[in-house]
C-alpha cells in the first residue's frame, strides 16, 4: 500500500494560492500525474449550495477536466479541497462522498497557517499519507 506521495514545491504553492484565493469558500480541483508523483493541479468551479463550508465540483469542468487529464497521458491521482476554517481533517461529509477509493485525497487547512494534508479513504476508514515535497520533478 501507498504510503506517500510526492508533491512539486511549485503545485504545493499553487494549491495553497488557490485556496486562499478562493477564501471564504472552499476550493476544490483534481491533481493528475504518473505513479506517485502529482504534476498537474486541475482547478475546478464549486457549485455547492453553501461554498463555505461544502464543495461540488461543476459537473462539466469535472467531464472536461478528467478528459484533458486522460489526453496528457496523466491518471487522476488526488481530489482537493480546502477547509477555509477547520483543521486538515476529513469531515463526516468528505468521508461519506469519498467516492474515488484508488484517489488521494488531500485538504489545505488556512487556519491558523496553511497546511496541506492527504490521505487515502476506501469503506468509510480514513488512513492518513505522507506528503513529500519536492524541489522539482521527479521523472
Amino acid at each position: 500500500m501507498v504510503t506517500k506521495i510526492y508533491l512539486a514545491q511549485r503545485l504545493y504553492e499553487e494549491l495553497i494560492q488557490f485556496a486562499q484565493l478562493e477564501a471564504p469558500r472552499e476550493c476544490c480541483g483534481l491533481l493528475g500525474g504518473v505513479g506517485q508523483e502529482m504534476k498537474t493541479l486541475y482547478p475546478l468551479q464549486n457549485v455547492a449550495q453553501h461554498p463555505e463550508t461544502n464543495y461540488n465540483a461543476a459537473p462539466t469542468d469535472l467531464f472536461t477536466v478528467t478528459k484533458r487529464i486522460r489526453q496528457r497521458g496523466e491518471s487522476l491521482l488526488a481530489i482537493f479541497h480546502s477547509h477555509p476554517r477547520s483543521p486538515a481533517w476529513p469531515s463526516a461529509t468528505d468521508i461519506e462522498l469519498a467516492y474515488y477509493p484508488d484517489a488521494f485525497y488531500l485538504i489545505i487547512a488556512l487556519t491558523p497557517q496553511p497546511a496541506l494534508r492527504g490521505f487515502r479513504i476506501r469503506n468509510q476508514q480514513v488512513t492518513e499519507i505522507e506528503i513529500v515535497i519536492t524541489t522539482d520533478n521527479l521523472g
